[in-house]
């Protein structure tokens, strides 16, 4: 099984991920880790990343997510995952159907003002406030067509909160 907690920057993703992972006791991957240092630079610049940039970031989280499955790995992945086209292409190009998967997707949905506050609290991060726009501009929230369940859970909640 593979859980995926999704949203836009300053959700609360890895946090919620990190508690998650902990409590059931399955790997954790912070999904910023596997952008290319230039991404990441580039973001920590408040430049926003193309679809260019993207595409091997999604890429190494489809790779990641096949090599689980295919080890049988249970794993908590967080990350941002903004569009439809993100989860289809992450979550549908492996060689085992989708419905093999057993995946859930866990978005943690906020407002502009929350997020807002906590990219502006947290230091020590590329992501930065000046990203934001630009990831509320792409935000897709989970529809009834995605490739896998969709939980939509409220951001403002605690982490044990979300947890449970």
């Amino acid at each position: 099984m593979v859980i995926i907690i999704m949203g836009a920057a300053g959700a609360g993703k890895t946090t919620v991920g990190r508690h998650l992972s902990n409590k059931l006791g399955w790997l954790f991957l912070d999904g910023d880790a596997l952008h290319p240092p230039e991404s990441i630079a580039k973001m920590a610049h408040g430049i926003p990343l193309t679809e260019d940039d993207r595409r091997p970031w999604l890429h190494a989280l489809r790779k990641a997510i096949g090599m689980w499955v295919e080890r049988d790995i249970n794993a908590v992945l967080a990350c941002s995952l903004l569009t439809h086209t993100y989860r289809v292409a992450v979550l549908t190009a492996h060689p085992i159907q989708v419905k093999q998967i057993q995946a859930k997707l866990v978005y943690l949905r906020a407002s502009r003002a929350l997020l807002q506050a906590r990219l502006a609290a947290r230091a020590g991060h590329f992501a930065v406030v000046a990203l934001l726009e630009s990831q509320l501009a792409l935000l897709e929230e989970p529809r009834e067509e995605e490739p896998v369940d969709a939980l939509v859970l409220d951001a403002a909640q605690s982490p044990d909160e979300l947890v449970e």
